[in-house]
């Protein structure tokens, strides 16, 4: 490892951690509503927002109340979507003269952006109205992510509270979580990003004079060249900070107008992990624990050091097969070395690999590079990073109160070892805990793999499976790992924009979203229902290493058991293939 892509890497997670406190206690005062300066400014705008939806914000729900809400807010986003996407010809802010999206295609995306998967089947630029951008893909952006942490502070709520019946109000805890953390957030990086020269228009497509003509494939010759441009500054901020990861453009933040500076470069980067690592602080404070907090942050930062490790020591090897034939790729003054095939030469490795791991890691989807073109080894790891359930920081909310879930299954298991009832954060787990964490962990596993089995059995599935072998299968497994656990990146190679794959990867997100968020609802409201234990002597402590070392074991084990003999067909064959050669 060069001493440079050391330092990047190092300061990276320095900067990441030192926005945690901050962050992190800024948002418990967000959600325990007292935020004094800024509640003046925003508590007006709140209130009629309040009085004109007919929410009465002191009233309370009981879990399945929480539930509905949730349910019924994303279907009618999702009917909005698909209608808005239909009917975009005919709309205006559509420049470009784009016409309506696909039936099959309108599906697939409405569901990708309402679960907070933002998986793209298409190009944004020649398929996308300003429209269609703004009014429904920037806008579920914000709300999809403020549905997840909503739900995470109604299980932290479940944990504070005793005997109690409700678990908060979703209205509320949506229209705070934008208001008061992603729009503010949002408008700030927009301005930085704009600063760094990322686009921010409503002007048409731009035309420009090429220097030296070019003969397209019909052999007649193009003098110009057309530049999409768009509002881009402001989707690309909440785009990274919501966990979002939809590119405004088809390449996402490879695109010089998404992505231009090293500057814009590593905001974008920060912003993917900020808001989930920042909420493992705000859990800690409303469940009345920071250490608790604390241990889940540890674990979290641990997996994904070492896997960005890996990741890094596989791409700088470089490529297997060129090794064998003589190629130099060892990093000199000269040259980057490695494997730099599908990655932006102002990024080099060490950024390309940093943005794949922390996109991965979170439910976030962008990328500055093409995953498809990493090294058989490089590019399983960020599908093993969705593959653990995207708990590893992971979506906002969405990847805090996975980890939640699993850190339940890990003292269940030490309960079960020393012969005591598991508690965890006061409150004893019982047999309703553990059935509702078995569908959390399960259903997107189940997914997974039924899915990828499907499409590589099904005619319609392989026909668009455009690389033969190992790979292909890979192709095949990272789509449906990045659709059943929302992250939305992809590998290229596969056709994934037909009927066969919009339906099925469609149907994945919905069970990857609902199937895991509805059990966590119902954690909450058992916990909120039940009284707190006080600490014994034979409580297992949660906010010790020992735990966090617990904690680790048990989500690898899980991914392991689940996705290995999958890996072993795909990634692993092909790496074996590569050093054969």
């Amino acid at each position: 490892m060069t001493s440079n892509a050391l330092f990047q890497m190092v300061f990276y997670v320095g900067v990441l951690l030192a926005c945690v406190v901050p962050l992190g206690r800024y948002m418990t005062m967000v959600f325990t509503r007292r935020v004094p300066g800024l509640e003046n400014v925003l508590g007006p705008v709140e209130s009629l927002f309040y009085r004109l939806c007919g929410v009465r914000r002191d009233d309370e729900m009981m879990w399945k109340q929480y539930s509905l809400a949730v349910i019924a807010f994303s279907l009618v986003g999702i009917l909005f979507g698909y209608l808005l996407q239909r009917m975009q010809g005919m709309l205006p802010l559509n420049p470009a003269g784009m016409a309506g999206v696909t039936p099959d295609s309108s599906f697939n995306t409405a569901i990708s952006f309402v679960t907070n998967t933002n998986w793209q089947g298409y190009g944004g630029e020649s398929t996308m109205s300003y429209l269609t951008q703004m009014l429904f893909l920037n806008v579920q952006n914000f709300v999809s992510a403020a549905v997840g942490i909503a739900v995470v502070v109604a299980l932290a709520r479940g944990f504070s509270r005793k005997n109690s019946t409700t678990i908060g109000n979703f209205w509320v805890d949506m229209t705070r979580s934008v208001m008061y953390v992603l729009l503010p957030l949002s408008l700030l990086l927009a301005v930085m990003l704009v600063s760094q020269g990322v686009v921010q228009t409503f002007d048409n497509y731009a035309s420009v004079e090429l220097k030296e003509p070019v003969t397209n494939a019909e052999g007649e010759s193009v003098a110009t060249q057309t530049i999409a441009l768009g509002p881009a500054a402001s989707q690309i901020a909440i785009k990274q900070l919501g966990t979002n990861g939809g590119g405004f453009f088809n390449v996402n933040s490879a695109h010089p107008l998404e992505n231009p500076t090293p500057w814009s470069n590593f905001l974008e980067m920060i912003s993917i992990l900020l808001i989930p690592a920042a909420l493992c602080y705000t859990f800690g404070e409303m469940v009345g624990d920071t250490r608790q907090g604390w241990a889940i942050l540890l674990a979290m930062t641990f997996v994904f050091v070492g896997f960005l490790g890996l990741t890094y020591v596989f791409e700088q090897a470089g490529n297997p097969a060129l090794a064998g034939l003589g190629v130099d790729q060892t990093a000199s003054e000269l040259q980057s070395g490695g494997n730099m095939e599908g990655k932006e030469t102002r990024f080099g490795i060490a950024n390309s690999v940093i943005w794949a791991t922390a996109t991965t890691a979170a439910s976030n989807g962008s990328v500055n590079s093409m995953h498809d073109s990493y090294t058989p080894l490089g590019g399983m790891v960020p599908m093993v990073l969705m593959q653990l359930g995207e708990v590893i920081f992971g979506g906002a909310g969405s990847g805090l109160y996975g980890m939640v879930v699993f850190a339940i299954v890990a003292v269940f298991i030490s309960g079960l070892m020393v012969g005591r009832t598991p508690e965890y954060i006061g409150k004893k787990i019982g047999a309703y805990e553990m059935k509702m964490a078995s569908l959390v962990i399960l259903a997107p596993c189940v997914m997974v793999l039924v899915g990828t089995a499907i499409a590589v059995s099904a005619e319609q599935g392989r026909a668009t499976i455009f690389n033969p072998g190992a790979h292909g299968f890979s192709e095949v497994l990272y789509a449906f790992s990045s659709a059943s656990n929302n992250n939305g990146s992809a590998f290229a190679g596969l056709g994934a924009n037909t009927p066969f794959y919009n339906g099925l990867l469609g149907v994945c997100m919905l069970v990857g979203r609902f199937w895991v968020m509805l059990p966590v609802l119902a954690i909450a409201g058992s916990l909120a229902a039940k009284k707190s234990v006080p600490v014994g002597p034979g409580t297992l402590p949660t906010h010790t290493p020992l735990f966090v070392f617990l904690l680790i074991s048990v989500v690898m084990l899980v991914g392991a058991l689940s996705f290995l003999p999958s890996l072993a067909l795909g990634p692993i064959v092909e790496h074996l293939i590569l050093i054969s050669a």
